[in-house]
């Protein structure tokens, strides 16, 4: 398992050491972006880190959503990039439909990359419907690292939040993670 973090405004600084990947907070909906996301891309990449990016779905506007997105994340050529699918701060969340349509449309804008869903183990098992999770499910669930409750394959275990989310991914080496993030 290797691991890594997900980071959003909040974390302006944090420790690389020991760590494969690094997530990073671009957009929500259609008007935030995160304006430290490029440090933090930085950051991570100085480190030898794979970089993802994620975006925080609403419900609606699917398509103007997607094209938000990969127009305003600091992606790089094979980045990762994930769909983040929870509660709004509304107490709304986007239909499965709409999940399914964000990735579909994302993998269509950025052939190149891994499309992936990062939803926490209460939506994979009472909310979701389809189970289409893109190019990989990254799964949220506070247990032991690597042990997410869940019967799915899956290729992110987020397993604690504090200090900064934690997270183990489920590749041999990181040559494995990179070879698999170029689509090789």
């Amino acid at each position: 398992m290797l691991r890594g973090i997900d980071v959003s405004s909040h974390q302006s600084t944090f420790d690389t050491d020991g760590l494969a990947f690094v997530f990073v907070k671009a957009t929500e909906g259609r008007s935030y972006i995160n304006p430290h996301q490029s440090a933090q891309a930085a950051r991570a990449r100085s480190a030898g880190c794979v970089v993802g990016f994620y975006h925080f779905l609403w419900p609606g506007n699917i398509a103007a959503q997607a094209a938000y997105f990969v127009e305003k994340c600091a992606s790089q050529s094979h980045d990762l990039l994930a769909v983040d699918w929870e509660t709004t701060s509304e107490g709304t969340h986007a239909s499965n439909a709409e999940k399914d349509r964000f990735i579909r449309e994302v993998k269509k804008l950025r052939p190149g990359h891994r499309v992936l869903l990062y939803c926490n183990r209460t939506y994979w098992l009472n909310i979701d419907t389809t189970s289409y999770a893109g190019d990989g499910l990254w799964i949220a669930d506070y247990v032991t690292a690597g042990e997410p409750r869940i019967k799915a394959t899956w290729r992110i275990h987020q397993y604690a939040e504090h200090p900064v989310d934690k997270n183990v991914a489920r590749f041999g080496s990181k040559a494995d993670l990179v070879a698999w993030a170029r689509k090789e």
